[in-house]
Protein backbone atom coordinates (compact mmCIF):
# COMPACT_ATOMS: atom_id res chain seq x y z
CA UNK A 1 0.00 0.00 0.00
CA UNK A 2 1.64 2.94 -0.91
CA UNK A 3 1.47 6.82 -0.31
CA UNK A 4 -0.58 7.31 -3.51
CA UNK A 5 -3.51 4.91 -1.93
CA UNK A 6 -4.57 8.05 0.68
CA UNK A 7 -5.75 11.57 0.48
CA UNK A 8 -4.70 12.73 4.13
CA UNK A 9 -1.61 11.33 5.10
CA UNK A 10 1.54 9.52 3.22
CA UNK A 11 2.36 6.05 4.02
CA UNK A 12 5.83 4.76 3.47
CA UNK A 13 6.83 1.41 3.89
CA UNK A 14 10.21 -0.63 4.73
CA UNK A 15 12.47 -1.62 7.27
CA UNK A 16 11.13 1.74 9.39
CA UNK A 17 8.02 2.69 8.39
CA UNK A 18 6.88 6.07 8.14
CA UNK A 19 3.82 7.53 8.78
CA UNK A 20 3.04 10.94 7.86
CA UNK A 21 -0.18 13.23 8.52
CA UNK A 22 -0.57 15.06 5.18
CA UNK A 23 -3.20 17.83 6.09
CA UNK A 24 -0.30 20.86 6.30
CA UNK A 25 -2.32 23.55 5.45
CA UNK A 26 -4.57 23.04 8.29
CA UNK A 27 -2.26 21.82 10.70
CA UNK A 28 -2.57 18.27 10.52
CA UNK A 29 -6.20 18.66 12.04
CA UNK A 30 -7.67 15.20 12.32
CA UNK A 31 -10.33 14.94 9.87
CA UNK A 32 -12.41 10.98 10.43
CA UNK A 33 -10.39 10.50 7.21
CA UNK A 34 -7.51 11.55 7.93
CA UNK A 35 -7.73 9.14 11.24
CA UNK A 36 -9.28 6.52 9.16
CA UNK A 37 -6.20 6.27 6.89
CA UNK A 38 -3.70 6.38 9.42
CA UNK A 39 -5.73 3.57 10.89
CA UNK A 40 -5.38 1.92 7.44
CA UNK A 41 -1.59 2.45 6.97
CA UNK A 42 -0.88 1.44 11.05
CA UNK A 43 -2.21 -1.91 10.21
CA UNK A 44 -0.34 -2.11 6.82
CA UNK A 45 2.77 -1.52 9.09
CA UNK A 46 1.80 -4.06 11.74
CA UNK A 47 1.40 -6.91 9.14
CA UNK A 48 4.87 -5.79 6.46
CA UNK A 49 7.18 -8.43 7.95
CA UNK A 50 9.64 -6.67 6.70
CA UNK A 51 8.65 -3.40 9.00
CA UNK A 52 10.63 -3.39 12.69
CA UNK A 53 9.58 0.08 13.45
CA UNK A 54 6.63 2.63 12.73
CA UNK A 55 7.35 6.42 12.90
CA UNK A 56 4.57 9.15 13.13
CA UNK A 57 4.93 12.74 11.87
CA UNK A 58 3.38 15.25 10.13
CA UNK A 59 4.17 17.33 7.34
CA UNK A 60 4.39 21.47 7.55
CA UNK A 61 4.96 23.19 10.84
CA UNK A 62 3.17 21.05 13.58
CA UNK A 63 2.11 17.82 14.42
CA UNK A 64 -1.11 17.85 14.66
CA UNK A 65 -3.58 21.09 15.74
CA UNK A 66 -6.43 18.08 17.33
CA UNK A 67 -9.77 17.23 15.87
CA UNK A 68 -11.01 18.74 12.57
CA UNK A 69 -14.14 20.57 13.34
CA UNK A 70 -15.40 22.27 10.55
CA UNK A 71 -13.42 21.71 7.09
CA UNK A 72 -16.13 20.97 4.39
CA UNK A 73 -15.01 17.52 4.25
CA UNK A 74 -15.53 16.98 7.87
CA UNK A 75 -18.41 18.91 7.93
CA UNK A 76 -19.53 16.80 5.05
CA UNK A 77 -18.68 13.37 6.11
CA UNK A 78 -20.59 13.76 9.68
CA UNK A 79 -23.84 15.78 8.76
CA UNK A 80 -24.21 12.56 6.13
CA UNK A 81 -23.63 9.96 9.07
CA UNK A 82 -25.64 12.08 11.51
CA UNK A 83 -28.51 11.85 9.66
CA UNK A 84 -28.78 8.35 8.81
CA UNK A 85 -27.20 6.76 11.84
CA UNK A 86 -29.64 6.56 15.15
CA UNK A 87 -28.19 7.27 18.53
CA UNK A 88 -26.15 3.67 18.86
CA UNK A 89 -24.62 4.22 16.14
CA UNK A 90 -23.38 7.30 16.53
CA UNK A 91 -21.90 6.34 20.04
CA UNK A 92 -20.12 3.42 18.58
CA UNK A 93 -18.68 6.01 15.58
CA UNK A 94 -17.55 8.11 17.93
CA UNK A 95 -16.14 5.59 20.22
CA UNK A 96 -13.86 3.55 17.74
CA UNK A 97 -12.74 6.88 15.64
CA UNK A 98 -11.70 9.03 19.23
CA UNK A 99 -10.86 5.79 21.46
CA UNK A 100 -10.68 2.17 20.47
CA UNK A 101 -8.93 3.21 17.31
CA UNK A 102 -6.08 4.71 19.56
CA UNK A 103 -6.01 1.93 21.64
CA UNK A 104 -5.52 -0.37 18.65
CA UNK A 105 -2.53 1.95 17.92
CA UNK A 106 -0.91 1.70 21.38
CA UNK A 107 -0.76 -2.01 21.33
CA UNK A 108 0.26 -2.67 17.91
CA UNK A 109 2.84 -5.17 17.48
CA UNK A 110 5.84 -2.94 16.30
CA UNK A 111 7.84 0.09 17.87
CA UNK A 112 5.98 2.97 17.26
CA UNK A 113 7.72 6.49 17.35
CA UNK A 114 6.18 10.21 17.32
CA UNK A 115 8.24 13.01 16.35
CA UNK A 116 6.71 16.16 17.52
CA UNK A 117 7.09 19.81 16.08
CA UNK A 118 5.05 23.06 16.69
CA UNK A 119 1.79 22.54 18.11
CA UNK A 120 0.59 19.39 19.80
CA UNK A 121 -2.63 20.03 21.04
CA UNK A 122 -5.81 18.06 22.02
CA UNK A 123 -6.08 15.55 19.45
CA UNK A 124 -2.61 16.07 18.88
CA UNK A 125 -1.83 15.09 22.16
CA UNK A 126 -4.15 11.92 22.01
CA UNK A 127 -2.35 10.24 19.01
CA UNK A 128 1.26 11.10 20.51
CA UNK A 129 -0.05 9.55 23.48
CA UNK A 130 -0.66 6.28 21.72
CA UNK A 131 2.83 6.06 20.56
CA UNK A 132 5.49 3.99 22.37
CA UNK A 133 8.29 6.83 22.42
CA UNK A 134 8.16 10.69 21.56
CA UNK A 135 10.63 13.03 20.22
CA UNK A 136 9.84 16.76 20.01
CA UNK A 137 11.18 19.73 18.93
CA UNK A 138 12.62 22.33 21.42
CA UNK A 139 10.16 24.92 20.41
CA UNK A 140 7.29 22.68 20.31
CA UNK A 141 4.13 23.24 22.13
CA UNK A 142 1.48 20.67 23.53
CA UNK A 143 -2.13 20.82 25.29
CA UNK A 144 -3.26 17.41 26.73
CA UNK A 145 -6.97 16.47 26.26
CA UNK A 146 -9.80 15.75 29.09
CA UNK A 147 -11.87 13.05 26.96
CA UNK A 148 -12.13 10.79 24.49
CA UNK A 149 -8.54 8.63 24.81
CA UNK A 150 -7.85 9.91 28.06
CA UNK A 151 -4.40 8.98 28.94
CA UNK A 152 -3.19 12.15 30.85
CA UNK A 153 -2.79 10.90 34.44
CA UNK A 154 -0.63 8.00 32.97
CA UNK A 155 1.08 10.40 30.93
CA UNK A 156 1.80 13.21 33.45
CA UNK A 157 1.29 11.87 36.67
CA UNK A 158 -1.96 12.52 38.41
CA UNK A 159 -1.08 15.68 40.18
CA UNK A 160 0.47 17.58 37.42
CA UNK A 161 -2.03 16.50 34.88
CA UNK A 162 -4.82 17.91 37.40
CA UNK A 163 -2.61 21.40 37.66
CA UNK A 164 -2.13 21.40 34.02
CA UNK A 165 -5.96 20.83 33.12
CA UNK A 166 -7.82 23.25 35.70
CA UNK A 167 -5.52 25.95 34.07
CA UNK A 168 -5.85 25.20 30.29
CA UNK A 169 -2.30 26.00 29.45
CA UNK A 170 0.44 24.61 27.07
CA UNK A 171 3.37 22.65 27.99
CA UNK A 172 6.85 23.56 26.51
CA UNK A 173 8.82 20.54 25.19
CA UNK A 174 11.08 20.98 28.04
CA UNK A 175 8.83 20.66 30.43
CA UNK A 176 6.88 17.54 28.62
CA UNK A 177 10.38 16.00 29.00
CA UNK A 178 10.81 16.89 32.42
CA UNK A 179 6.61 15.01 33.58
CA UNK A 180 7.88 12.35 31.30
CA UNK A 181 5.54 12.31 28.14
CA UNK A 182 8.52 13.74 25.37
CA UNK A 183 11.50 11.07 25.82
CA UNK A 184 13.58 13.18 23.90
CA UNK A 185 14.14 16.44 22.39
CA UNK A 186 16.29 18.29 20.27
CA UNK A 187 16.36 21.47 17.63
CA UNK A 188 13.63 21.35 15.00
CA UNK A 189 15.86 21.21 12.45
CA UNK A 190 18.05 18.21 13.60
CA UNK A 191 14.69 16.32 15.04
CA UNK A 192 13.59 14.21 12.03
CA UNK A 193 17.52 13.09 11.48
CA UNK A 194 17.26 12.15 15.35
CA UNK A 195 14.39 10.30 15.76
CA UNK A 196 14.82 8.47 12.58
CA UNK A 197 18.33 7.14 14.02
CA UNK A 198 16.43 6.16 16.77
CA UNK A 199 14.23 4.41 15.10
CA UNK A 200 16.84 2.77 12.81
CA UNK A 201 18.92 2.01 16.08
CA UNK A 202 15.54 -0.04 17.65
CA UNK A 203 15.02 -1.77 14.42
CA UNK A 204 18.39 -3.59 14.87
CA UNK A 205 17.32 -5.58 17.68
CA UNK A 206 15.09 -9.00 16.88
CA UNK A 207 11.59 -8.14 16.24
CA UNK A 208 10.87 -10.66 19.00
CA UNK A 209 12.16 -8.93 21.66
CA UNK A 210 10.65 -5.47 20.73
CA UNK A 211 7.21 -6.96 20.64
CA UNK A 212 8.27 -8.68 23.95
CA UNK A 213 9.52 -5.86 25.86
CA UNK A 214 6.61 -3.74 24.57
CA UNK A 215 3.97 -5.86 25.28
CA UNK A 216 5.42 -6.81 28.97
CA UNK A 217 5.11 -2.91 29.57
CA UNK A 218 1.73 -2.45 28.37
CA UNK A 219 0.10 -5.36 30.20
CA UNK A 220 2.38 -4.11 33.52
CA UNK A 221 0.16 -1.06 32.95
CA UNK A 222 -3.04 -2.69 32.30
CA UNK A 223 -2.50 -4.59 35.57
CA UNK A 224 -2.41 -0.94 37.39
CA UNK A 225 -5.67 -0.25 35.27
CA UNK A 226 -4.45 1.84 31.97
CA UNK A 227 -7.15 0.82 29.65
CA UNK A 228 -9.98 -0.31 32.02
CA UNK A 229 -9.25 3.48 32.82
CA UNK A 230 -9.34 4.93 29.76
CA UNK A 231 -12.52 2.70 28.57
CA UNK A 232 -14.30 4.08 31.99
CA UNK A 233 -14.83 7.46 30.72
CA UNK A 234 -16.37 6.58 27.29
CA UNK A 235 -20.17 6.06 28.52
CA UNK A 236 -19.83 9.39 30.31
CA UNK A 237 -18.69 10.52 26.62
CA UNK A 238 -21.40 8.89 25.00
CA UNK A 239 -23.98 10.50 26.85
CA UNK A 240 -23.03 13.64 25.77
CA UNK A 241 -22.50 13.00 21.79
CA UNK A 242 -26.29 11.90 22.09
CA UNK A 243 -27.49 15.13 24.14
CA UNK A 244 -25.83 17.42 22.14
CA UNK A 245 -27.17 15.38 19.00
CA UNK A 246 -30.68 15.63 20.84
CA UNK A 247 -30.50 19.77 20.30
CA UNK A 248 -29.97 19.53 16.63
CA UNK A 249 -32.27 21.83 14.38
CA UNK A 250 -35.63 20.43 13.14
CA UNK A 251 -34.10 19.49 9.55
CA UNK A 252 -31.60 16.90 11.55
CA UNK A 253 -28.83 18.75 10.86
CA UNK A 254 -25.87 18.76 14.11
CA UNK A 255 -25.79 21.39 16.66
CA UNK A 256 -23.52 24.35 16.11
CA UNK A 257 -20.26 23.68 17.34
CA UNK A 258 -19.32 25.32 20.81
CA UNK A 259 -17.12 28.66 19.94
CA UNK A 260 -15.68 28.31 23.61
CA UNK A 261 -13.28 25.27 22.38
CA UNK A 262 -11.41 27.57 19.98
CA UNK A 263 -11.13 29.81 23.14
CA UNK A 264 -9.40 27.36 24.87
CA UNK A 265 -6.24 27.90 22.47
CA UNK A 266 -6.31 31.68 22.66
CA UNK A 267 -6.19 31.21 26.62
CA UNK A 268 -3.50 29.07 26.27
CA UNK A 269 -1.78 31.34 24.27
CA UNK A 270 -2.23 34.48 26.44
CA UNK A 271 -0.91 32.42 29.54
CA UNK A 272 2.28 31.41 27.65
CA UNK A 273 2.91 35.07 26.52
CA UNK A 274 2.26 36.39 30.05
CA UNK A 275 4.54 33.67 31.49
CA UNK A 276 7.08 34.32 28.90
CA UNK A 277 7.54 38.09 29.35
CA UNK A 278 7.49 38.13 33.33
Amino acid sequence: MSGEAFQDIVYQPGRVARVILSRPEKRNAQSWRLLREMDQAFTAASQDEECRVIVLSGAGSSFSAGHDLDSPEQVSEREAFDRQAGAFARAERYRDVYLDSHLRWRNLTKPTVAVVQGFCVFGGWMIAAAMDVIFAADDALFIPVYGDYFTVPWDVGARKAKEILFENRFLTAAEARECGFVGRTAPAARLEREAMKYAGRVAENEPQLNRTIKFAINQTQDLMGFSASVRALSPGFDTQINRERSTAPADGGPPPRDPRFRGRVGRARGYLQEDTTR
